[in-house]
Formats: structure tokens, sequence, C-alpha cells
């Protein structure tokens, strides 16, 4: 019932946030006699505020169209590698006649970058994808907003997930690093761990960022909700029907605007002084920061719907459960093993102000993957940097993306086939600027 509600709220909305539309731009357009009128500006400022607080947010686009390699400029294509219900594989594809360029990046590594499936779209990694173009060939997996996933095409679990991640490294092969932000990083764990186990190829590098490897180390408010809460309160309180108006209609899932919410709530004083500076910018002309403002909420904003048996069995595997950790969980039949990868080099990064994923979560993959040789593994602290910063921005671009870049290139080579065990490894330390 709450879905149709907000739905209904929603289309109400719609022809308001059209209307301050018109009139911001009635009140500051040159040729208009309203931008003559006394209070013009804060009039045209507050009709743009408005439009923003109550327009819907549809889903961004990559918008990458090119990518320097080697000092050149040359054109990029997003295209669809696989196509699966619930989520597509994406490929950047890089197009140059520069000799010089296409030899750079034949010899170039392949980066497979897991994007969450946790409130916000892929799209969110734009920066993240937009660096490794430098160096790297990039795939990224574009997860569908549940809701626009027809019922037929049946339910989607975290076991699910942990298959599709197998499928997409299949799909590029044995030459690929993987590279998981967030959520990610508990399921490609996984995916790894069994195709260690059955003896398969896995990939040269596993890079993770910012992910709850052990949620019980450093809990955040995130953390905690979902540790205090029980699986039945989940189910009852956040669990709801897609309305009838969507492909989806029917299929039970986790609203993307529940999770908005629970977004800002999270620093909802943050949020409140940026719409405040937003609409001072707008007083004052500053176009450029109000363009800034305009980029990062098209993107915060626009968030989609996660299948609800995904979001309730990642609350009880990896919030409640710990059963990574504790060794205790099972995908179709197969024990994840962290501890038989043997092959793939393990790099871990954590944010020093990162408030969704705490100080140590994700440095706990070493103390599960004991089967990889110390010289293969890696943590890196990013000083600084909160949660966002770790794949995003300046500290990304400048501190984190250089030793993600660096790691790579070191094992790119495929590794022995077997690989003697090392005890833990000395973690290294480093000050992000």
């Amino acid at each position: 019932m709450l879905y149709q509600l907000y739905e209904t709220q929603r289309a109400m909305m719609a022809p308001f946030s059209e209307f301050a539309s018109a009139s911001a731009k009635l009140y500051s357009h040159p040729l208009s006699p309203f931008a003559q009128a006394p209070m013009a500006g804060r009039m045209s400022a507050s009709f743009g505020l408005l439009h923003r607080l109550a327009k819907e947010y549809e889903k961004p686009a990559f918008a990458i169209t090119s990518a320097r390699v080697g000092g050149t400029d040359i054109a990029v294509q997003e295209q669809v590698a696989l196509a699966k219900p619930f989520c597509r594989l994406l490929r950047f594809k890089r197009f140059t006649d520069d000799p010089r360029a296409l030899a750079q990046m034949k010899a170039q590594p392949t980066v497979l970058v897991v994007a969450p499936l946790s409130g916000h779209h892929a799209t969110l990694l734009r920066d993240t994808v937009k660096c490794l173009l430098h160096d790297h060939k990039v795939f990224v997996t574009d997860w569908t907003d549940a809701r626009m996933v027809p019922l037929e095409q049946g339910p989607f679990h975290l076991d699910d997930y942990v298959a599709y991640v197998q499928e997409f490294m299949r799909h590029i092969g044995p030459e690929v690093h993987v590279i998981s932000v967030c959520q990610p990083t508990v399921p490609v764990l996984a995916a790894v761990s069994l195709m260690a186990s059955r003896g398969e190829t896995t990939p040269r590098t596993m890079t993770m960022m910012g992910g709850p490897i052990d949620a019980r180390k450093s809990p955040t408010a995130v953390n905690n909700l979902a540790m205090n809460k029980s699986h039945a309160w989940f189910e009852a309180n956040v669990i709801f029907r897609v309305p009838s108006n969507f492909a989806g209609a029917g299929r039970r899932v986790y609203p993307g605007f529940l999770q908005h919410t629970g977004f800002v709530a999270m620093n909802p004083d943050r949020h409140l002084s940026s719409h405040y500076d937003y609409f001072a910018d707008l007083m004052r002309g500053a176009d450029d920061s109000a363009e800034a403002h305009r980029q990062f909420y098209d993107e915060y904003n626009a968030v989609l719907d996660m299948p609800a048996e995904y979001y309730l069995d990642t609350i009880k595997t990896v919030f409640q459960d710990f059963a990574l950790v504790n060794g205790s969980w099972v995908v179709g039949g197969q024990a994840v093993r962290p501890q038989d990868i043997t092959t793939s080099a393990l790099l871990t990064i954590e944010g020093e102000l990162d408030d969704i994923s705490g100080a140590g979560q994700t440095r706990a993959a070493h103390e599960l993957c004991t089967g990889i040789p110390q010289a293969r593994r890696l943590h890196y602290d990013a000083l600084g940097a909160g949660h966002y910063g770790i794949f995003s921005g300046r500290r990304w671009r400048e501190n984190v993306y250089p030793q993600v870049r660096d790691f790579i290139a070191r094992h790119d080579r495929a590794a022995p086939t077997r690989a003697a065990k090392a005890p833990p490894p000395t973690l290294r330390k480093a000050r992000a600027r």
C-alpha cells in the first residue's frame, strides 16, 4: 500500500515540478519582462530549488564518450557484452586509428568492475570507470531496477548474484581483474572462492573497496540497523509489491524511495546545507557551483528497487549470520571457502572516514584468504577519504586509483597454478593527500 501511495503522490507532484521549472525560467530569462521585476533573482532561485525537490530522478547515463590513452584522446562506445534479466554486462569499448595507442591498448589489463546493487545505479561509479579507461579494458555490471523486471523472470537471490558474477568472469576470460565496490565485495569473494574450490581459473587480482566482509568490525549505523532488527522485521516493514504501472508489477522489492529516505536520514544536516548553498548559488549567479550541485544530486537521487529475496538474503547472510567469516555459507550445495583461493592477488581498500563500512571490515578478507601468498596481498588505507571518496572524486583520482592501477599491473601475469600458503599479510598503511 505504501508504494501505491508514493506513486500517487509522485504523479500529483509532477505538474507542480514542471510549473516550478517553467517559472524559474520566466524570472531568469533575459528577454522575459518578469526578469526585470524586483526580487526576480530570488523568485527564480526559489522556483528552481522547488523544481529540484519535487522532480522525479531517472537513471542517469554513463555519458563516457572519450578516454585519454598515452596522451591521445580516443573515442569510447558503451556496448552490452551480455544481457541477463537482472543485469547487463557493459563494455566500454575504445576505438582509435593511432597505431601507438592501439598497441598500448592491446597490452593493457582487462578489468571487471562489479557495481553495488544497493540503491543507486551503476552510474555512481562513473568516475571509477573514467579513470580505469586510461589504462585498462573495462567491463561494468549494470544492475536492472527490479520494478522493471517482469514477474515471470522469477526471483533473484543472493546466490543468483554470485552466479551472475561467475558467469561474467567466465565470459570475459581468465585474464580478468575484478574490482568490487562496497556491497559486492562479499558475493564477489564468494564467487571466486567457489571457482577456486572447483579448480577453475580465478581472476588475476581481486580489488575490494569499502565492503562489509566482516560487518562485526567497527560497526556503523548501517550495520547496527541490520544487526539489531530481526529478519521478520525487515520483511514486514520495508518489503512492498511493485504497483501496476511498472513492468515488474507484483514483484516484491525493497523500494528505492525508502532507500533514498534512509540515505538522507544518515546526514540530514549535510543535505539541508547543500540545498541552501544551491539556492544561494542561484541567487548570485554562481553557475559552476549550481551545476556541480545538480550533477551530484541527479546521481544521488536516482535510485532503484532491489529484489526482496536478494535484500533479505543479504541482511541475513552478511549482517546477521556473518556466514562468510563463520565458514557457514553454502551456495548451491557448495561451501564457500576463501582459503581455497591461491592464485589471485588481493588488494583491500578502506576509507578513514567511511561511515558505511567501518574500519577493518574490508581488511578482514586477508584473514579469510590464507591461501594467497603474502607477496600477493596488500591493504591500503585512504586517510581523509569517506565512503564515496575511495571510488570517486579527487582522493580517488589522485591517491586510490594509482594504488589500484599499479597493483593490477604488477600482477597482470597469471600466477602459478599452485601457490604455497602464507601467514596473514603485513598490511601497509598509506596516507592520502
